[in-house]
């Protein structure tokens, strides 16, 4: 009898060995079903986003006084004249400048309007301030001919800083400048402007500045969305001192946002013109600033020194095999160059940080800039920290 229920003991405790097992069984198998449907979610549900900041400044204009300020025993300096602006161009992912003056050399003898030349060293401070680009296609391109671009083209090369809108050569030119950040998200950049003073590029040598040119300009757009996430398009174009962009310049842009450019920096004015969204024509929503004003120079009168940085965010996401990019949250910051009654001591200046000694009625002032900037994008935020 006692062996009868030993037997029948054990079949019991085997039995519940083997439901527990089968239990047990079933969560592991639940829990990898669960595992199995994130990891083998289909890729068009899966999201991925990636984002990067942009920053553009206006003119780099050298006149004697500025390059005559900055000389000292061992050559030029130029980073005083930038030291009050250098956190907001460190900042962002990409800075970008617009070098108005090509930068020669001394070798060549320096010179200013209507011929400039100006010190290496400009590039110097640039890059040691944090501008990570410079379009250098204007109306100054050739004032010193194919020596003066080669020299400066060098220096940008020696320097590690990506140039784009003059060209050593035509294979030079054929190839787009594409920036790679680290976040994942690329952005090409093309430069051209409306002419160089009369002066006519050398035959054959077309590399040497880009001209504003729709059917050219529409080639070299198509394959930088081939190349790169966002399109930068940086335009010489307008009337000088002209608070307001005008029919040319309007018209330009909309071609820009037709063609799906994602922002378009302006520059030649040497004031301030607004900031707009331009809607292209698949609905696509491009940023426009038409004239960013002097950065540096030594032109003289309020509006002429008054300048300014943007800033905007530029968002990458992917999902499946599609990529959208958008262009969002621009601010700016108007900025203002301050210098002695002897032409001497130049700094660019936040303009909410002058004081009445530096400019009469400087808070009178920055409100107007603000709402000149702002009248066609009211949700424009202003940098002032």
């Amino acid at each position: 009898m006692s062996r009868i229920l030993t037997v029948l003991l054990m079949l019991c405790v085997f039995a519940a060995a083997c439901t527990g097992t089968d239990n047990q069984d079933q969560v592991m198998s639940s829990e990898n079903a669960s595992l199995k449907e994130v990891y083998l979610q289909p890729k068009e549900h899966q999201e991925y986003t990636q984002e990067i900041t942009l920053s553009a400044i206006g003119d780099i204009l050298i006149h004697s006084p500025v390059y005559k300020d900055a000389k000292g025993e061992d050559g030029y300096d130029f980073l005083p004249m930038l030291e009050k602006v250098r956190p907001y161009l460190e900042q962002p992912t990409i800075t970008i400048a617009n070098q108005e003056t090509m930068i020669g050399g001394e070798e060549l003898g320096l010179s200013t309007y209507p011929s400039f030349n100006s010190p290496h060293e400009v590039g110097d401070a640039l890059k040691e301030v944090g501008v990570d680009v410079v379009t250098i296609a204007n109306n100054h391109t050739l004032d010193r001919g194919e020596e003066a671009v080669q020299n400066a083209i060098e220096h940008w090369e020696t320097i590690d800083m990506m140039y784009t809108g003059s060209y050593k050569d035509q294979e030079d030119r054929e190839k787009v400048r594409v920036y790679e950040t680290g976040e994942g998200v690329s952005v090409a950049f093309l430069s051209y402007t409306y002419g160089t003073n009369g002066i006519p590029v050398p035959e054959g040598k077309d590399f040497l500045v880009n001209l504003i040119d729709k059917e050219w300009m529409e080639s070299e757009i198509d394959k930088a969305k081939e190349l790169a996430d966002a399109v930068i398009l940086s335009l010489h174009f307008g009337n000088e001192y002209e608070r307001y962009p005008d029919d040319t310049q309007k018209d330009l842009v909309q071609f820009a946002a037709d063609q799906g450019v994602h922002a378009v920096i302006g520059h030649h004015p040497h004031v301030l013109q607004p900031m707009e969204w331009v809607t292209g024509k698949n609905d696509n929503e491009t940023l426009v600033v038409y004239s960013l004003g002097n950065f540096l120079s030594n032109q003289q009168g309020l509006y002429k020194r008054i300048g300014g940085i943007t800033n905007f965010s530029i968002k990458k996401t992917e999902k499946g095999d599609r990529v959208d990019i958008e262009v969002h949250s621009p601010e700016f910051m108007p900025t203002y160059v301050t210098f002695d009654a002897n032409q001497t001591n130049y700094r660019v200046v936040p303009m909410n940080q002058l004081t009445n000694e530096e400019l009469s009625g400087a808070k009178s002032h920055y409100e107007e800039i603000k709402a000149h900037m702002s009248q066609w994008m009211p949700e424009l935020e202003f940098i002032e920290e």
